[in-house]
């Protein structure tokens, strides 16, 4: 057995970033991966769903564009767009795979599991260190529906594998990765029924948000079953019957399963080593991410931390500081995210029930898209923006954007959050006409005398 000063298990986008890092400084650093390198968000996340959602969007823009006088044709190579697709994630890959070994990381192919305290062992290598993370991520939660294992269901794992259009598809679940690739598939050509289990779309976010994201969806197409279950299902002759709590049977070439996530931990063997689980397996660590064992941390969302990429790199920056003997803690940035439907969902900090919840005396404003002109312009006018404050200190606490390139404008609320900026400070600037961005002191400056 060996004895290194680092190691990481399971190459995320926290994970990378860190054994290079130590690496470079001279650190004897083994990193540990039992699939591919570069975790969901290369692999079968981020990289290729948004590389796959430029050509669903593409089609489903051209056709949408008859309401500004444009009549196109739309025709889908299909093979073509998944091999673009595939391509890029290899790409992404091999990129990650060269920049660890320039590093001098040492890379093990296989699932690693503890032996002992802070001892790891994976295919035929077994290592001991003083400091250990874990980035092993999520991975599909697949519901226990009579029928579904032995079937080929797709999940976001396998879905960018597809070489063919499936006439018909039925998604399973009403999250981001169902909404995603469910309206991705339709725009491309497939006939698509989403099953929802509860009253609507994004049961995290406000109920607006669902409102706007089902019209825009049905648009294309899209069919949906809410407060309705799987009951069962059956796959014969290419084609998948599943049958729903409602008494209706739906039938379909292709199902996504896309009801949730859960943490990879079973392989860890975590008790050899001291590490406790929560009661849904999620590693347990304490604000700056240390486990119940000495020298060993977790970092991603399987320390149940938001599963995003760009929260994942920033515990990576986090966790790095925090070994160097600064203060950093595992929730101390706003948080922002995106949802890649069209039209696009920008989150970012807190909802006005979630600041109520805290106690906060806050209110909060709402500027529909059809009153914002380039969005009358360019035939955008689905949507809203919306923004919360404090009333007390009249900071800005958080904002809902649902419209065009709404992940992309979010982003002003982000910074504005971070530097403790009041809503005053938005309503004073400037920003071009015409522009989304220009609704962002419109939206503020209905704050004025209320």
């Amino acid at each position: 057995m060996k004895t290194v000063d680092l190691i990481v298990i399971g190459s995320g986008q926290g994970g990378i970033p860190l054994a290079t890092d130590f690496a470079k400084e001279g650190k004897n650093v083994v990193l540990f991966e039992r699939d591919v390198l570069g975790g969901s968000c290369i692999n079968y996340g981020c990289t290729p769903s948004k590389s796959f959602l430029a050509s669903a969007h593409a089609a489903g823009r051209a056709r949408q564009a008859e309401k500004l006088g444009v009549h196109t044709q739309v025709n889908v190579d299909f093979t073509t767009v998944m091999q673009r697709v595939r391509s890029i994630r290899d790409s992404f890959n091999h990129g990650i795979k060269q920049r660890l070994i320039d590093a001098g990381v040492k890379i093990v192919y296989a699932e690693a599991s503890f032996i002992g305290e802070r001892i790891v062992t994976g295919g035929d290598v077994t290592v001991q260190a003083p400091t250990v993370v874990i980035n092993t991520g999520t991975s599909s939660l697949i519901p226990d529906i009579p029928g579904l294992a032995g079937t080929p269901y797709l999940t976001n794992y396998n879905f960018f594998d597809l070489n063919s259009l499936p006439p018909r598809l039925l998604v399973i679940g009403g999250g981001y990765i169902g909404l995603e690739l469910g309206q991705g598939l339709a725009r491309l050509g497939s006939q698509t029924q989403i099953i929802v289990r509860g009253r609507r779309l994004l049961e995290n976010e406000e109920s607006e948000v669902s409102e706007v994201l089902v019209k825009a969806l049905e648009q294309d197409g899209i069919k949906f079953h809410f407060n309705t279950q799987a009951q069962n299902i059956t796959y014969k002759d290419n084609k998948f019957t599943v049958s729903l709590s409602t008494g209706e049977t739906l039938q379909a070439e292709a199902l996504l399963v896309a009801t949730g996530r859960k943490p990879n931990t079973n392989a860890l063997n975590t008790p050899a080593t001291g590490v406790e689980l929560d009661e849904r397996g999620y590693i347990k660590v304490d604000d700056h991410f240390h486990t119940t064992c000495n020298g060993i941390y977790a970092i991603g969302d399987v320390a149940k931390q938001p599963a995003f990429t760009h929260i994942s790199w920033e515990d990576y920056r986090r966790l790095k500081a925090i070994l160097s003997g600064k203060e950093r803690t595992r929730n101390d940035r706003t948080l922002g995210y995106a949802i890649y439907t069209d039209p696009q969902v920008g989150r970012v900090g807190m909802t006005f029930e979630q600041a109520q919840k805290k106690g906060i005396n806050a209110r909060y404003v709402t500027l529909p898209m059809s009153n914002i002109a380039r969005a009358i312009e360019w035939g955008h006018e689905l949507g809203f923006y919306r923004m919360v404050i404090d009333s007390d200190t009249d900071k800005i606490l958080g904002a809902t954007l649902v419209g065009y390139e709404a992940g992309e404008i979010v982003h002003v609320f982000l910074s504005l959050i971070e530097a403790g900026a009041t809503w005053q400070l938005l309503e004073q600037s400037v920003h071009i006409h015409p522009t989304y961005g220009e609704a962002l002191p419109s939206l503020a400056r209905l704050l004025i005398n209320t």
